[in-house]
């Protein structure tokens, strides 16, 4: 199964419902707190190429946008093969 880095900020009911399919997944998570760190928002803002809001996901080196892009590629049908291909 693939590693997924997940930047999120507290509060943020996207961050927890994209942080609760993952859990239910079992998949390994790198957690990155970033809502009031701007280096890791700076960083992060980087890596999606300028993506702003919050979570940020990446499946490996893919990033596959936000918590409705990530709803959406599950309902899809499409998730389950991404997290197991990398």
């Amino acid at each position: 199964m693939a590693k997924v880095t997940i930047y999120t900020r507290a509060f943020c009911p996207y961050c927890s419902r994209a942080m609760s399919l993952l859990k239910q997944k079992n998949v390994d998570i790198n957690h990155i707190d970033a809502g009031m760190d701007s280096k890791k928002k700076a960083e992060m803002i980087q890596k999606s190429g300028g993506a702003r809001t919050f979570p940020q996901i990446f499946v490996g080196d893919i990033h596959i946008g936000g918590c409705d892009e990530m709803m959406a590629l599950e309902r899809a049908g499409k998730l389950d093969a991404l997290l197991t291909a990398q």
